[in-house]
């Protein structure tokens, strides 16, 4: 038997290139609380801690953008009380962490309804923006009073308002018009915390982006299971409307 000659041996195969963008269903900060015997405002405070430690990994990670469904539209109907602790909570995050943030070359962009948040939280959130427009390590949104359909309902009526004629209504002019417009669309949608829906999330943005569902508490979020998943991504086959991506 001869030796194999260097055209006989197969070349390592390169491995799939991490996602761009990675969306983030934060769920399961009340369950958690609940649990462990804890009120749900610590749920949510660890759940802040996750979140910090997310982006933190996803610098890391190299991954270009990452939108975290921090506060959906529907979230404003539950108990006042625990509204109030959101609210506090977040305005606590703007005014303590943004800072770092700007440190380690983040953009930090907000989406959804600023007007349904209190005056001082959209002023905090504007200064955010304002301070870190020219960072480009990484894009961090947060989904704010988001929801799907009403960011949909939204760019149809900025159509209308534009008096766009039939014929030039295309994807593209739609997806310039939603809240996300300027960056790519997810390639990767991680939910944690068990539950397999999409609850009003990026529904436009999603529609080929590969789902990947956790167990895993939001609070228990951490670098390793965002590693874990963007290997499982990087082992998917991706398809586009039953084609192969490529």
């Amino acid at each position: 038997m001869t030796n194999p000659t260097p055209h006989d041996i197969a070349a390592p195969a390169e491995p799939a290139p991490p996602p761009r963008h990675v969306a983030i269903i934060m769920d399961g900060n009340g369950r958690w609380a609940s649990a462990r015997g804890l009120p749900r405002a610590e749920g949510h405070r660890r759940g802040a801690d996750a979140a910090r430690r997310t982006v933190e990994a996803a610098v890391k990670l190299g991954i270009e953008y990452l939108t975290l469904y921090s506060f959906s539209s529907e979230n404003w109907s539950r108990p006042a009380d625990e509204v109030n602790d959101l609210m506090g909570l977040l305005r606590w995050r703007l005014r303590s962490e943004v800072a770092e943030m700007h440190k380690q070359g983040v953009r930090l962009r907000i989406i959804g309804e600023p007007e349904r948040l209190p005056d001082d939280i959209r002023a905090l959130a504007d200064q955010a923006e304002a301070l870190t427009a020219n960072n480009a390590r990484i894009v961090v949104t947060m989904a704010l009073s988001y929801g799907g359909r009403s960011d949909l309902t939204a760019a149809m009526r900025k159509l209308a308002a534009e008096g766009l004629k039939p014929e030039a209504i295309d994807e593209a002019a739609i997806a310039r018009r939603l809240s996300t417009a300027g960056a790519p669309d997810p390639d990767l949608l991680i939910r944690t915390g068990g539950e397999q829906r999409i609850s009003n999330f990026l529904l436009w943005e999603c529609a080929y982006a590969e789902f990947l569902f956790t167990d895993a508490m939001w609070p228990d979020f951490g670098e390793t299971h965002l590693a874990e998943a963007i290997q499982a991504f990087q082992g998917r086959e991706r398809r586009y409307g039953g084609l192969r991506a490529g």
